[in-house]
């Protein structure tokens, strides 16, 4: 028996020993992982649910129900509002600490609804050893269960589970949430929300696989996977970005030649300068005519 086959099967062994679990699910890898064993270890008995908010695109609401369906596990979802809360809106270093609370918090209340003791969440032990993840404090306090994390299952990991599941999220790319394309300090708001949230629809329409628009005070940065900027280098994308994004209410649009990465508008990357105006490599596309 291989090593990641035994970790699976021990997670699987433990959820088993539940009365039920409630899978905080996003569509992502791996909540689709910790949904499929949860679905395999207990039936009817696990539950998937989706927390619908401002800073969940829904195109990934549409994806999460989907997955959910070829998982074969009841879904659910609910719905509240990060900004109702001034400590998120405020966007510091705890934002997603803020977020994941709430978020959290709402899976518990609908568990505790259904009867259900257990929220299981999808941290990975790849996670665990990442820089910068205020968010897994929440997971800590609130005694969420993470079967993938307690299990030594990294990101590598989940990806071959979701293969061996014959999930169709197998190869996704991950997705934070839309707040996380707005630099630290600058106010999250439902204006800006719905400008990013618009222009990455534009960019995977357009055929984009791993991609961020980065929203800093209306102008949009946007980052493509290194294998795509070729692409985005042509003088036909650089137009139709400018004008299509310009229309959702950006009033200057870059291209960030370094490409995709995580957190670059995250605490860390600003300390080193990575969002200023001489350490961003983009070129810029006016909206106007001057």
């Amino acid at each position: 028996m291989d090593t990641l086959t035994s970790k699976r099967d021990a997670a699987l062994e433990d959820l088993a020993d539940l009365d039920g679990a409630l899978v905080a699910f996003s569509g992502g890898v791996d909540s689709s992982v910790v949904a499929a064993l949860a679905a395999e270890a207990l039936g009817e008995d696990a539950v998937a649910c989706t927390a619908k908010s401002e800073t969940l695109p829904a195109a990934e609401l549409r994806d999460a129900t989907r997955v959910a369906d070829e998982i074969g596990i009841r879904h659910e979802t609910v719905s509240f509002s990060e900004l109702d809360s001034e400590a998120f809106a405020e966007n510091d270093d705890d934002r997603c600490y803020h977020c994941r609370s709430m978020r959290l918090g709402k899976m518990f209340e609908t568990a505790r609804e259904l009867g259900i003791d257990t929220v299981c969440d999808g941290t990975n032990a790849s996670d665990a050893g990442a820089d910068h993840r205020p968010g897994l404090r929440a997971v800590e306090e609130l005694n969420a269960y993470s079967p993938l994390l307690e299990h030594g299952i990294d990101k590598s990991g989940v990806r071959e589970l979701a293969r061996e599941y014959d999930l169709s999220v197998a190869e996704k790319p991950s997705m934070a949430c839309l707040s996380s394309r707005i630099p630290t300090g600058l106010e999250v708001t439902e204006d800006r929300l719905t400008r990013i949230e618009r222009a990455e629809a534009l960019l995977r329409t357009w055929g984009f696989d791993q991609f961020r628009v980065r929203d800093h005070d209306g102008l949009a940065r946007i980052e493509v996977g290194a294998e795509e900027l070729e692409r985005a280098l042509d003088p036909a994308f650089a137009e139709a970005a400018r004008t299509r994004l310009s229309d959702v209410g950006f009033d200057h649009v870059t291209l960030d030649l370094a490409g995709y990465r995580t957190g670059s508008v995250s605490p860390d990357d600003a300390d080193a300068g990575a969002d200023t105006d001489a350490d961003v490599f983009a070129t810029e596309y006016p909206t106007t005519e001057d």
